[in-house]
Formats: structure tokens, C-alpha cells, sequence
């Protein structure tokens, strides 16, 4: 478990340490202003794109095996990171970054749900696996901070390199060898292509559509070819004989879900929080650096809300427990909505900030144990790569649907935030509805869906 949760938490951990380096590095490196989102986009749109090729691989060469070479693949890359020369040279190696994380992550989570008996240890694993993943988002904010003022930018990629190469050492000895499957498909390759096409590009049109809005070119014609390549997926996997996705899968109700929700957790709570950042520096005029002391809260919650899902899934089950974690959602959003545009609410900012945290750990722990176990052990791999497919996709969807429409229109500031927030609660709605795909009763009381099951 420590093993694992350490490799997920350098892989969250850098989506977000490099964001208080970036002005930094603008100066260190010669970047322009509109070239600097890169190293950013870089690294989450190449992750999010791989994510699902990531997992079948890790089905079909050994989750332990993957998991290492996605290890030595990130420490490398970190390190290539850690001494770019050039703003081509950080670009390339976040690349890299993205690359490595995408195999890692989803081997890391199908070795969890494989090392443990369904039932209450793996909901335990799963509580801490969302947990650690908050707390790297958390630190992130902060060590990015203080590693840049006191060691350098540089520190700020570098720093993975010692942490992955401890990980690569205790991994051979506390991770069991790779079972020796009776039957080897190859590699669908046709649809690793789509896929990875289809989703680098729905995730670079939202995003480029949340910092620009959905108006321009830049964000229709990505997300124009994302579709086009979706389609040729879905008439590629029902054709081929070993699919990379098996489309009975995602026909599975429990499954579809899981994916459901794990969507709409981070397409309400993203733009949320985003626009809460919005008010608290341009409404309330706070100074970046107080205003971010603020926001922790929503992390410090998502840990607790991860560490309480299991208790809450092992005595009311997965669909009520995503019913819970979406209510807490709601509530925070609603404190939000009730912001005021003058003085400063902290305890009210605090304790909506506490109700979404909570929420989205539970209804995390929730959505991903429904997933893993609803389905094939050979697939979990795959399925594990498929939910983290769709909460990057969900946090992109989030901020461009929700994003441009609270501030890019003529009314007032704090009406427009309004609106955001309305539109983010009637996500964690649709989410809380998605919830009843979900069988009352506990996933460990049935058989998994197979690749040609539909119920």
C-alpha cells in the first residue's frame, strides 16, 4: 500500500507543484506569456490522453511490471525536467512526464484492487489511495511555494527523482510478480491510436475553450476532431476481435456509473473552486498569498471525506454513499451561492469549502470501488485507466462550460460567479442521479461484468 500511494502521490502531486514555479521559470528560461501554459498543458494533456492505453497495457504486460517501467519513466523525465536549457527542452520533458504518469497511475490503482479481498480491506485501500491523492494536490500549492523561494525552481521537478528511485528499489520487494496469464491478445492498436487521439484532444478543446472560451476555432476544432475520432473508435472496437476497450464494459450499469460520477464529482467541484478563487481575489480584493491560505480546507476535507467513504460504503453501500458525497457537494456550493460582495466570510468560505471537500473524497471512494469491482479482474487495469479518463475530463469540462459562462458575459461580477455556481450544482445533481446506475446492494454480492455483459 505504501508503495503504491507514494508513486500516486508524485503523480497528482505534479499537476499541481509546478504552478507556483511557473513565473519563475517564465523568467529562468525565456518563456513567452502565451508558450508558459505549456508546461503546464503539457504534462495533463498527454496524461489524461494515455490514460486508458496505460491501463491495457498494464492488463496485458503485468501491472507490476508497468508500474515500474511508469516509475523510472517519471523519475527520468522529472530529471530531464530538472535540467532543461530551453523552453522546448521543459516542454519535451513534461511530455515525458505525462507519458510515464499515465502508465503508472492506472497499473498503481488495478495493483491495489488486485492485493486486496473485496469487501473491507479494499475499501480501506481505496479511502487511502483517494486520501493520499488530495494530499498530494494539497502539497502541491505549498511545496511548490517554498521549494522555488528557498532551493529553486529546478527542486521542484528534481525532487521526484530520489522519491522514484526509493519507490523503484522496495517495489520489486513489496509488490508480488505479475501472474503469468494462459492467454496473450496482442495490443489493439488501432484503437489505442483513436483512443488516445480522441481523448488528447477533448481535453486540450476544453481546456483551451476554459482559458478562451468555447467561441473560438482553437477550442471547436479539437474538440470537432475528438469526436470524429470517437466515432472511428466505437466502429473499431465493435469490429475487432481483441478491442482495446471492450465496449460490454461500459454497457455494464454499475460501470457506466462509476464513470458517471467519477465525471461529475470534478466537473462540479473544479469550477467551484476555481471561481471561489475569482471572487476571493477580485471581489473581497485579497492578496494572492492570504487568499490561498484558504483553500487547503477544501483538500484537508477531501482527506477525511476519503478516510470516512469506506465506514459510510460497508454500512449503506456505493449508491447511497455517492448520494451522500453529492449532497455535501451541494451544500458547500449552496454557502457559495449565499457569498456576500463585500467584508470577509471566512467561516462561511470555510465551511463550504469543508462540505465539497468531504463530499468529493466520499463520493471519490465511492465511484472508484464500484468501477474496479464491477469488473473483470483482467480488465481492472483498463477500467482503472477509464476512471481517471473521466475525472480529467470532468475538471476540463467543468471549468469550460462553467468558467466562461460566469465571466465572460456583460452582467455583474458576482452575478456571473452566481451563475457558475448554480450551473456546478446542477452537476453535482446529475451526478447524485447518476448515482442510481448503481445496484442498492454491494458490489462484492455479484459477479463482475464481462466483456459481453450488458446488466
Amino acid at each position: 500500500m505504501a508503495v503504491i500511494c507514494v508513486a500516486q502521490f508524485v503523480v497528482v502531486l505534479d499537476a499541481t507543484i509546478v504552478t507556483t514555479a511557473l513565473p519563475t521559470i517564465r523568467q529562468a528560461l525565456g518563456f513567452s506569456d502565451a508558450d508558459l501554459q505549456w508546461v503546464f498543458t503539457a504534462y495533463v494533456l498527454v496524461f489524461g490522453g494515455l490514460l486508458i492505453l496505460g491501463g491495457r497495457v498494464a492488463d496485458l504486460a503485468g501491472r507490476r511490471r508497468i508500474f515500474l517501467i511508469g516509475l523510472a519513466m517519471f523519475a527520468a523525465a522529472s530529471a530531464g525536467c530538472a535540467v532543461a536549457w530551453s523552453p522546448t527542452a521543459l516542454v519535451a520533458a513534461r511530455i515525458a512526464q505525462g507519458a510515464g504518469a499515465a502508465l503508472l497511475s492506472p497499473a498503481a490503482l488495478a495493483l491495489l484492487t488486485t492485493l486486496t479481498e473485496p469487501g473491507e480491506a479494499r475499501r480501506r485501500a481505496v479511502g487511502w489511495w483517494t486520501a493520499v491523492a488530495a494530499g498530494g494536490g494539497a502539497s502541491g500549492w505549498v511545496l511548490g511555494g517554498l521549494i522555488t523561494e528557498y532551493a529553486g525552481w529546478r527542486w521542484v521537478f528534481a525532487i521526484n527523482v530520489p522519491i522514484g528511485l526509493a519507490t523503484m528499489a522496495l517495489a520489486p520487494l513489496a509488490l508480488p510478480a505479475d501472474r503469468k496469464r494462459a492467454e496473450r491478445s496482442g495490443l489493439d492498436l488501432g484503437g489505442a491510436v483513436t483512443a488516445t487521439a480522441g481523448l488528447a484532444m477533448l481535453v486540450y478543446g476544453l481546456t483551451s475553450a476554459g482559458e478562451r472560451g468555447l467561441e473560438r476555432l482553437a477550442s471547436w476544432l479539437p474538440l470537432s476532431l475528438a469526436t470524429v475520432a470517437f466515432v472511428i473508435f466505437v466502429r473499431h472496437e465493435g469490429r475487432t476481435a481483441n478491442p482495446l476497450l471492450p465496449l460490454g464494459l461500459l454497457r455494464s450499469r454499475p460501470v457506466a456509473g462509476a464513470n458517471l460520477t467519477a465525471l461529475a464529482v470534478t466537473a462540479s467541484t473544479t469550477p467551484a473552486a476555481y471561481l471561489s478563487v475569482l471572487y476571493i481575489q477580485d471581489v473581497l480584493g485579497l492578496p494572492a498569498g492570504r487568499a490561498s491560505l484558504l483553500f487547503p480546507a477544501i483538500n484537508l476535507a477531501v482527506i477525511v471525506g476519503s478516510l470516512t467513504g469506506p465506514r459510510l460504503l460497508g454500512r449503506l453501500g456505493a449508491r447511497r454513499t455517492l448520494v451522500v458525497g453529492f449532497a455535501g457537494i451541494a451544500l458547500g456550493i449552496v454557502l457559495l451561492l449565499a457569498l456576500p460582495d463585500g467584508g470577509l466570510p471566512i467561516v462561511q468560505l470555510l465551511v463550504a469549502f469543508a462540505l465539497m471537500g468531504a463530499g468529493l473524497g466520499t463520493a471519490s471512494v465511492a465511484s472508484t470501488q464500484t468501477g474496479t469491482d464491477n469488473a473483470e479482474p483482467a480488465y481492472r487495469g483498463l477500467i482503472s485507466g477509464v476512471l481517471n479518463s473521466a475525472a480529467q475530463v470532468g475538471t476540463a469540462v467543468g471549468v469550460a462550460l462553467l468558467v466562461p459562462l460566469a465571466t465572460g458575459t456583460g452582467w455583474a461580477v458576482l452575478t456571473g460567479y452566481r451563475i457558475g455556481f448554480v450551473g456546478a450544482g446542477v452537476i453535482a445533481l446529475l451526478g447524485a442521479l447518476s448515482s442510481f446506475l448503481i445496484p442498492a446492494h454491494p458490489a462484492s454480492d455479484r459477479k463482475p461484468a464481462s466483456v459481453g455483459n450488458s446488466t
